[in-house]
């Protein structure tokens, strides 16, 4: 059967749970009644959006932000697709299951809700050093990390945050937790960072959601054989490069 933007919007706000984001738009942003067996993936709009459009052939297009798109430049009958808290929440650096698997977090559970959302989650990992477990970060997301303060022993337990700040490194502490990795840097979480002594991994946010449209682009093609996914070029940006704490 055919694949419209009508299905591939129900799957994904099935998936990203886009329920807890009532003011947040997503779905169907431009309607198309084209079958789609073509979809692109962006982070958002760029000048040579509607020129990779029509050299890839696409039905449709899928953005994390698209609030400067031009529909005006798009080929006529290429539907747009939006998701952007959701899309955070559920494939960046929060509640995101298929992250933790290619951490070899095991038996995490949610980690330190805030108003009926997750943060992120914590969990186990086997004891590894801190050099392999830097090299398994490089492997998932193509940058080193930046990192903060002293790694001492085989690292067992890890959190994966989407926030940083000095109630969540204690919270952090107060679970034993050996790791903090998340994607952005704020410094007025570094005094206690400083006095906890948790070392704390930046991936950086871009570099976070570069991830996520990979995953994304797994899910659209574990749920669908018949459609092929395009993710726009772009280079990685370097992980964050806040100075140590």
């Amino acid at each position: 059967m055919p694949v419209l933007l009508t299905d591939i919007a129900v799957f994904l706000d099935d998936a990203f749970q886009v329920e807890r984001f009532p003011a947040d738009l997503h779905g169907v942003v431009v309607p198309s009644e084209r079958p789609v067996r073509r979809i692109g993936l962006a982070l958002e709009p760029w000048p040579g959006l509607a020129e990779w459009v029509r050299d890839q052939a696409l039905d449709a297009l899928l953005l994390h932000r698209h609030f400067r798109l031009d529909v005006g430049e798009l080929p006529a009958g290429v539907g747009v697709l939006a998701y952007h808290l959701a899309f955070d929440a559920a494939l960046t650096f929060a509640e995101n299951p298929r992250l933790a698997a290619a951490l070899g977090m095991r038996g995490y559970t949610l980690f330190a809700p805030s108003e009926g959302l997750p943060r992120g989650m914590v969990g186990d990992i086997a004891p590894t050093a801190a050099a392999g477990f830097i090299s398994r970060l490089v492997d998932i997301f193509g940058v080193a990390p930046t990192v903060h303060g002293v790694l001492l022993g085989n690292l067992r337990r890890i959190v994966l945050a989407n926030a940083l700040s000095a109630a969540l490194v204690h919270e952090a502490v107060a679970q034993d937790v050996h790791c903090y990795l998340t994607g952005q840097f704020r410094p007025a979480a570094a005094p206690a960072m400083r006095a906890t002594g948790l070392p704390v991994f930046i991936i950086g946010h871009a570099v976070g959601e570069h991830w996520g449209l990979r995953a994304l682009a797994g899910m659209l093609q574990e749920r669908w054989a018949q459609i092929a996914v395009v993710i726009a070029p772009a280079s990685l940006p370097p992980a964050s490069s806040a100075p140590a704490v």
